[in-house]
């Protein structure tokens, strides 16, 4: 298990081999949404960096646990899983298909990699807040990592859960929001800007840290640095873009619904850039 306090330079060669990673996920989900004619590319694309320096360079996959609570974008969960060999890559055939196992949002019935059956936004991080006290009751040195969107956070049971997570210094949690400030009608800013929210977790007892969600050297750097103050849980708000790597899904709203059509993937996949 990496040391929790000590922050390895990776070497650019490293690096590369990172986002190269990310790309690979990157044009798998561009043909599972094409193939399958599913919404929320966008939302998975935006979080392909964090799941990649997650699974491939922070979490001990033993112990650690991994929610991911903006479930919709369970296909670049999926994709990740594939990428890292935990999954085969004939099980992305069966995603969002009649009588398949890969479901539209993460279920444990069907995958047991997925920690926990996860769809209605803002229950991720309560379920994490519970998991993250059980191992410090049972001295455990499991940590907990949840990976939220920005429509999470305006859920009541969110900030619920986020006052106890402060209450109980669990400093083995840490919530990572995927801001790529775009929701299913509205951009979050019109409904909950960043700044209240920087300003909440704050106040109750987060430690906070703010990165470029797509700069894999800046991720890893901040992720191993958990926690970010001692006896605090940490919030690591990363800044994404919706659609981030087709110019045309970039920062646009209807990738939230919209599934790439299969008679356009080539143009999209050729268009794919390696960030």
């Amino acid at each position: 298990m990496k040391d929790m306090n000590l922050s390895v330079m990776r070497t650019v060669e490293e690096i590369d081999v990172l986002r190269n990673q990310a790309y690979e996920i990157r044009r798998k989900l561009i043909v599972l949404h094409a193939r399958a004619s599913t919404s929320h590319i966008g939302s998975a694309l935006s979080s392909v960096e964090i799941l990649v320096a997650l699974y491939f360079e922070i979490m001990n996959l033993i112990t650690d646990k991994f929610i991911l609570s903006k479930g919709h974008a369970v296909s670049a969960l999926y994709s990740t899983l594939v990428q890292k060999g935990i999954l085969s890559e004939e099980c992305l055939d069966s995603y969002c298909v009649d009588n398949g196992s890969l479901h539209g949002h993460p279920d444990r019935t069907m995958i047991p990699q997925v920690f926990v059956s996860t769809g209605s936004l803002g229950h991720g991080l309560p379920i994490g807040v519970g998991v993250a006290f059980g191992a410090k009751v049972n001295r455990d040195r499991d940590r907990v990592f949840i990976l939220l969107g920005d429509g999470d956070l305006q859920e009541g049971t969110f900030w619920e859960a986020a006052n106890m997570a402060g209450r109980l210094k669990l400093d083995n949690l840490i919530a990572i929001i995927d801001a790529n400030k775009l929701q299913a009608f509205e951009r979050a800013a019109n409904i909950l800007p960043i700044d209240i929210v920087k300003g909440t977790f704050l106040s109750l007892g987060w430690g906070m840290k703010e990165v470029d969600g797509h700069n894999m050297t800046e991720l890893i750097e901040h992720l191993e640095a958990m926690p970010f103050q001692n006896k605090m849980p940490s919030v690591l708000i990363a800044n994404t873009v919706k659609g981030k790597g087709v110019k045309a899904f970039e920062d646009k709203l209807e990738w939230h619904y919209k599934s790439p059509p299969i008679d356009q993937l080539d143009m999209y996949l050729s268009e794919l850039r390696k960030i």
